[in-house]
Order: C-alpha cells, then sequence, then structure tokens
C-alpha cells in the first residue's frame, strides 16, 4: 500500500475573473523507501501540493490519503509520523542545538526520555555532535540546514517531505545532505523531494513528476523520462559566432536551440555537428549526454519565471 496517494487533486485562490488555478487534477503516489521528486520552475505549484498534502491548506477537490489517513480530516493523526523540511529554517535562535531538538520533539507528545534517547543519533547522524551546547547564531547556513533535517527526525518518521532542502548551501554542504538523504533510503524511509537543482534530483529521486502551470506534465524514472522525451547526445556551442554557425547545424541534428550566446544541438548522432565545428573558427563547444535539465527545460521552456 502506497505511504501517499493523491488523487485528482485540485486548488485554486480567487473567484470569477480573479480566480488562479495552483493545482489542476495532480495524481501520484510514494511506494514506501523510495524518494520520489516533485520539479517545476517557481510558480508551478509544488511548494501548494506540499501543503495540501500535509493537511495546511484544504483543497477545492480530491482526496489525500497519507499513512493511511484520509487528508485534511485526520492530518493531525497523519503528521504524528511525518517529517517536514521547509524551504526556509524556522528554528528558534533563542536556543542550543540540543535544546531545538528538545523542543521540537514535544510538538509530537514525545516524552523527554524519548526524545534523549534519540538525541545522540540525530546529532551524530547530522554531524553536529561539536556544537550540542552551540546556539545558532554560533552555526554557518550550512550547520543550521542539517539542524533542520535533524529536527524532521526527531519523531523517527515514516515520511519526510523536503522542499527544496539544500537551496542556498555550497557544493560541499550539499554533497552532506545527499549522503545523509542516501542514508536514510537505505534505512527504508520514504522523502518527497522539491528541487531545482536537476543533479540532486538525478541522484536521489527514484521517480519524479514535472509540475507546470499546476498540471503534471510528465511521470517517471529520471533516465527513462530523459530518454523518452529528449535526443541522447547534446552539443552545446559557445561564442560570438555561434548563432550564425547554428544555421548549418539545424541541418544536421534533430533539434537546435539558441539560448544567449549559446547554442544547444540535440542529436541521435554527433559526428557530423562535430566534424563541422572542427573546421569552425572562435567557436569552443561541449559534447555531453543528454540530462535532467536538458528534460526540464525542453518540458517547461527557458524563460525566467517569477
Amino acid at each position: 500500500m502506497p505511504i501517499l496517494t493523491v488523487e485528482h487533486l485540485r486548488k485554486s485562490y480567487g473567484e470569477g475573473a480573479d480566480r488562479h488555478i495552483v493545482i489542476d487534477d495532480v495524481s501520484f503516489a510514494l511506494e514506501r523507501g523510495e524518494c520520489y521528486g516533485l520539479l517545476g520552475p517557481n510558480g508551478a505549484g509544488k511548494t501548494t501540493t506540499l501543503r495540501l498534502c500535509l493537511g495546511l491548506t484544504a483543497p477545492d477537490s480530491g482526496q489525500i490519503t497519507l499513512v493511511g489517513h484520509s487528508v485534511p480530516r485526520d492530518a493531525r493523526r497523519a503528521r504524528l509520523k511525518i517529517g517536514v523540511v521547509p524551504q526556509m529554517d524556522s528554528l528558534d535562535p533563542d536556543f542550543t542545538v540540543e535544546e531545538n531538538l528538545l523542543v521540537y520533539g514535544r510538538y509530537f507528545g514525545m516524552q523527554p526520555s524519548q526524545i534523549h534517547a534519540r538525541l545522540d543519533w540525530l546529532l551524530e547522524f547530522s554531524n553536529l555532535a561539536n556544537k550540542r551546547h552551540a546556539r545558532l547564531g554560533e552555526l554557518s547556513g550550512g550547520m543550521k540546514r542539517r539542524l533542520t533535517l535533524a529536527r524532521a527526525l526527531v519523531n523517527d518518521p515514516d515520511l519526510i517531505f523536503m522542499d527544496e532542502p539544500t537551496t542556498g548551501l555550497d557544493p560541499q554542504a550539499r554533497h552532506m545532505i545527499w549522503e545523509r538523504l542516501k542514508a536514510l533510503l537505505a534505512a527504508g524511509k520514504t522523502i518527497l523531494l522539491t528541487t531545482h537543482f536537476m543533479d540532486e534530483a538525478e541522484r536521489l529521486c527514484n521517480r519524479l513528476a514535472v509540475i507546470d502551470h499546476g498540471r503534471m506534465i510528465a511521470e517517471g524514472g529520471p533516465r527513462d523520462l530523459i530518454a523518452q522525451h529528449i535526443e541522447p547526445q547534446v552539443i552545446e556551442v559557445y561564442g560570438d559566432q555561434a548563432a550564425t554557425w547554428a544555421e548549418q547545424a539545424r541541418a544536421m541534428a534533430e533539434r537546435v536551440e539558441i539560448s544567449g550566446d549559446t547554442v544547444f544541438c540535440y542529436t541521435q548522432h554527433a559526428e557530423p555537428l562535430l566534424q563541422s565545428l572542427s573546421h569552425a573558427s572562435g567557436l569552443r563547444y561541449l559534447h555531453r549526454p543528454a540530462n535532467l535539465e536538458d528534460l526540464f527545460l525542453k518540458l517547461t521552456g527557458r524563460e525566467m519565471r517569477d
């Protein structure tokens, strides 16, 4: 039985001409032990979907079943077995690292002895054992993010909601978080992840969904989706004459896109393009396999979203 089931979910705000549809007939299910990713541009509906699943926002229609409970009707009971890592850290600056964990555990009705029994593991897991008695002002951004992750695990949840957990972190901190998330998955935990980092989704997610304008436009395993929607080879070409060269590239590639001073050539067979580039002066290029970012940009477009 899936740990989370979402069926025909809809949510809008406003009325009449001012009505804005945020979630439009979204359905998906999470199997236990998997990492499921929600990808989409800003404003696509990812965070709203998480809030609906947690019972923090009521849907207009649709059904949500979370760890065996109907949401939003039984959301409070369901959340006892859920951990949440929000976009923005909401740690208490007046408390130490240890106190933040102790106080948060009480929200779940845990006894102090139960929380203390998990403290050492939580601090080791988040690599914060040497910061046990430090206040928030003494922590780096990466340390605060790891503390937020540890806090989400206080109640030993079955399912962890993570809303852009590594945004704003340096590469070292991101890799540490990734390793911790892989350890949780290996231990049988389930993760629902939203992220703007395509490499993060490709590394962690067993399956993912792409959401745009409130609708699910693709769902599947990362490599399966790439193979389904994108030509296998990509050549990126840079330089002042790249746009001019792109005109001849169109006859050799299945698809050519121009973004700024970069030309993207998507193809089944790269040899003709590479041969053409070997005779072109003033151009630099990168030949690589297609990735999740190519998929994301094809499905949602390259234009900026506010």
